[in-house]
């Protein structure tokens, strides 16, 4: 039992002798009854008794008030420091935020240099389509179908919108590609002659300087005259189509091949 509590009772027993003192004779107080005496002894019980019960829900009270302020207290250092972290946190954010405008900014000025670049280079394209057929046209006329299907392929996206401007740049230079590679390879292939001439062939592409053609029984040889833009009958040429095909077939090594190539022109 704490000193408080031997405290309070040792002065509810005073109390309740005082009151005995002033209600009862003192004859009496010094000559008590036998049955005076357990009266007493049971009130000072009860009196003692009901100061015991008051000290335990006094004691009960204040243990429930402290157990209230430290789970307050608890709480109360949690919500600050999670301030203290919403803070942080926030302070994060608007540094994120700035950057993200200046992102935003400079993804503007891209777009707006992206149109200034579409509405040059749509141009740009065109013309390089126009010339590439028009380089077709008046090539020497190998793979003829083939690279005109290509071209009007090409002349069909160049009207789409579903297909962005770095796809059809792409495709239009990757034909380009294609007409620089047929310069420097040597091909063999059979063909329709053309030109009024429905009779298939066999065809010998070198470069993209010579054209020959040999019949399918290899009676008929011949050449592409890009002057006089027809075929010409040349059977002197019959054996270096042989060769010839047979370089560009892989059945034979390269070698020195002999071909009509038009004489170089000096530019009007």
């Amino acid at each position: 039992m704490s000193n408080g509590n031997m405290g309070r009772r040792v002065a509810a027993a005073a109390r309740l002798l005082t009151w005995l003192a002033l209600l009862v004779p003192a004859g009496w107080l010094a000559a008590p009854t036998a049955l005076a005496q357990p009266q007493l002894f049971v009130a000072v019980v009860e009196e003692q008794s009901a100061a015991d019960r008051d000290a335990k829900q006094a004691q009960e009270r204040i243990d429930k008030i402290d157990d209230e302020t430290e789970k307050l207290l608890g709480q109360y250092r949690q919500l600050r420091a999670e301030t203290e972290s919403f803070g942080a946190y926030s302070a994060q954010l608007v540094t994120q935020i700035k950057s993200q405008l200046e992102e935003i900014d400079g993804t503007n000025a891209e777009l707006a240099q992206i149109e200034t670049t579409a509405r040059e280079v749509l141009p740009l394209m065109q013309n390089m389509l126009d010339t590439l057929a028009r380089f077709v046209d008046l090539d020497v006329p190998f793979l003829l179908d083939e690279r005109s299907t290509r071209v009007a392929k090409l002349k069909e996206m160049m009207t789409r919108a579903d297909v962005s401007i770095s796809e059809k740049y792409r495709r239009i230079v990757e034909a380009y590609v294609v007409e620089m590679e047929y310069g420097r390879t040597i091909e063999s292939y059979e063909g329709k002659l053309g030109e009024g001439d429905d009779r298939t062939v066999q065809l010998l592409r070198i470069g993209r300087v010579s054209l020959l053609y040999q019949t399918m029984d290899g009676k008929e040889t011949g050449y592409w005259d890009a002057d006089k833009k027809a075929w010409v009958v040349d059977n002197h040429y019959a054996h270096a189509f042989k060769e010839g095909t047979h370089v560009a077939k892989k059945l034979g090594a390269p070698d020195i091949l002999f071909a009509p190539i038009p004489a170089p022109k000096e530019d009007s």
